[in-house]
């Protein structure tokens, strides 16, 4: 087996090699057929997250560690007790997996889960030829997709799809703003009217971006380097947003998307990027707005979205396809802002 490792945080991954793992119990081996790359994985690999004023939220994997939680594959071995599942059937892997315990799990929170085993996460990933699942309930059919395409539901997609719900069904004159044309902001493009019934506006930075979430579908772009001018602009056309989901969760974005919403609208944020914020507690009731965090989604959704997909509903955003070796460029690529839409990684 094959694998590129977190050995050290921030130095370049570690190919290494060693014995398949062998399920035991209700656990299912997968031969890698494709892994997404998510900008998450950059943090992981940097070993913390930005809070902003200097302070960082280390994390506390263990290393070395394979990254990777976009993974899709064949079945190649399965442990004794593991039913439901055959040697050969290709699947994606749902790979926010929590204790099993705990009343988030038992709610179908899992993805919540306050000691959680999530595969690329806290266990071993996709960025290997195999991956260990530990159980076939994480294990989901895509049908016909490009299998390159299938893996990046499992987090652009499911990311984007319950941020979405989130918002909810809007009303024609109810605009839906989306923040960063990244990976998942562009599958929140893709999927913005089919959850909310209607095409969202993009801002970005990147010309380049704004130009694929323009061929993506979103009704129309905003370039926000001038953020104050593009602001204005904005409020003069709409009235402000009823919702605004941030897709990149910094500070100026998430600034940004405060102050687009009218009265009683939402902000999302999902984006880890980094950073803080402050504002004056009383404009809270006094424009009656909302902040809400959302992080990926539930095994539920992931089967909904799945639905959705292998019915044709849900088009591919940008793919480029690299070889598994390229792991390490290809994070160093992310974290540089040189990718638009998503890498998959091919063993």
């Amino acid at each position: 087996m094959e694998s590129y490792r977190v050995t050290h945080f921030g130095q370049p991954l570690e190919a290494m090699r060693e014995p398949n793992p062998e399920p035991t119990g209700a656990s299912v081996l997968l031969r890698v057929h494709a892994a997404g790359v998510c900008h998450s994985d950059v943090h992981l690999w940097d070993g913390y997250f930005d809070l902003g004023g200097g302070r960082k939220l280390e994390v506390e994997n263990r290393l070395p560690l394979t990254l990777g939680h976009e993974t899709a594959g064949e079945v190649v071995a399965i442990g004794p007790e593991a039913e439901g599942v055959r040697i050969g059937d290709k699947r994606v892997i749902y790979p926010w997996i929590g204790c099993g315990a705990c009343g988030f799990c038992k709610r179908g929170a899992e993805h919540l889960c306050a000691k959680p085993a999530q595969l690329g996460i806290q266990r071993n990933g996709g960025y290997a030829d195999h991956v260990l699942v530990p159980h076939p309930r994480y294990l989901l059919d895509y049908g016909n997709l490009p299998v390159s395409f299938a893996c990046t539901l499992a987090c652009s997609g499911l990311t984007a799809y319950s941020a979405l719900k989130r918002a909810g069904r809007l009303a024609p004159d109810s605009p839906l703003l989306i923040i960063g044309a990244g990976g998942v902001g562009m599958a929140a493009v893709r999927l913005a009217e089919i959850v909310t019934g209607v095409k969202p506006v993009v801002a970005d930075v990147s010309e380049e971006k704004l130009a694929a979430a323009e061929a993506a579908g979103a009704e129309s772009v905003l370039d926000i380097r001038d953020s104050k001018a593009a602001g204005k602009a904005l409020y003069a056309k709409t009235g402000g947003v009823v919702a605004a989901i941030d897709f990149v969760g910094a500070e100026p974005s998430f600034e940004f998307g405060q102050r687009a919403l009218r009265k009683g609208g939402k902000l999302i944020v999902v984006g880890l990027f980094g950073g803080a914020f402050t504002m004056p507690i009383p404009m809270l009731p006094m424009r009656a707005i909302a902040l809400e965090g959302s992080y990926v989604g539930s095994l539920a959704e992931m089967r909904e979205l799945m639905a959705l997909a292998r019915d044709g509903k849900v088009q591919p955003i940008p793919l480029s396809l690299r070889p598994l070796a390229q792991a390490g460029k290809t994070l160093e690529d992310l974290k540089a802002g040189r990718v638009v839409g998503r890498v998959v990684l091919e063993p």
